[in-house]
């Protein structure tokens, strides 16, 4: 049975990997099932966040501003990782969000997890929620700040340790870790060229840009180049 492991969450400006950003990484680390180590920041952003996600995680925009810097962040969160079987509720969403920047940076990030939304699936009555918040109440374990990152990790470890007690001994096949699989193809950066006509473009007609260009992939400059001009037309050549 699974008793030392590292139990992740994560909270991101949106749901796609390949186009939205992670906003807090959270980790606990976990030997012989009791929790003896921890990890959490905040990761600073270089866009405004949505009021969708200020008001599920009561992140605001002045306290992403004290985070960490993104690549600062992740190379830290990777390091206190390290090598560990992972443990996580939903954890392949998560990881998606890992193995992105992970190949963005031409690091390799294959891992082997346990999931508790999978396990609660299977082994829990078919009625019963299987989010976070449904899995704690029905353990009867405390929720203290829900949708941040090292407190959803730190019960997260506290369901699996109960999925175990419960289920463990019968069902003990279904605790053994899983390769987790999610391909993730590199993103560049965007140009110099690219940042630089966005600039132009939006002090020509006067507006302000959705994101940041220093922050934007090749690929998303091209998308709001082409959604700018749709909107506004082309800028006149020579400005």
């Amino acid at each position: 049975m699974l008793e030392d492991y590292v139990v992740i969450d994560l909270e991101m400006t949106g749901l796609n990997a390949k186009t939205d950003k992670i906003l807090e990484v959270g980790a606990v680390r976990v030997r012989e099932g009791r929790a003896v180590e921890t990890f959490g920041t905040l990761i600073s952003q270089n866009e405004p966040l949505s009021p969708k996600i200020t008001e599920l995680t009561g992140i605001t925009d002045a306290m992403a501003e004290k985070g960490r810097n993104m690549d600062e962040a992740l190379n830290a969160f990777m390091e206190f990782l390290g090598e560990e079987i992972l443990v996580g509720q939903n954890v392949i969403f998560d990881y998606s969000f890992l193995k992105q920047w992970a190949v963005n940076h031409s690091r390799s990030f294959e891992r082997q997890a346990a999931d508790t939304l999978k396990l609660a699936r299977k082994l829990l009555p078919k009625e019963q929620k299987k989010d976070l918040e449904s899995l704690c109440r029905y353990f009867g374990i405390a929720q203290k700040n829900a949708h941040r990152a090292l407190d959803d990790a730190y019960e997260t470890h506290l369901v699996f340790e109960k999925l175990k007690e419960c289920y463990g001994a019968e069902h003990g096949e279904d605790f053994v870790p899983k390769p987790l699989l999610y391909k993730a193809k590199k993103q560049s950066p965007a140009t110099e060229r690219q940042k630089k006509y966005l600039r132009a473009y939006a002090s020509y007609y006067g507006i302000a840009l959705p994101k940041d260009p220093d922050g934007l992939t090749k690929s998303e400059a091209s998308r709001m180049t082409d959604r700018l001009i749709l909107q506004y037309g082309k800028m006149p050549a020579g400005k």
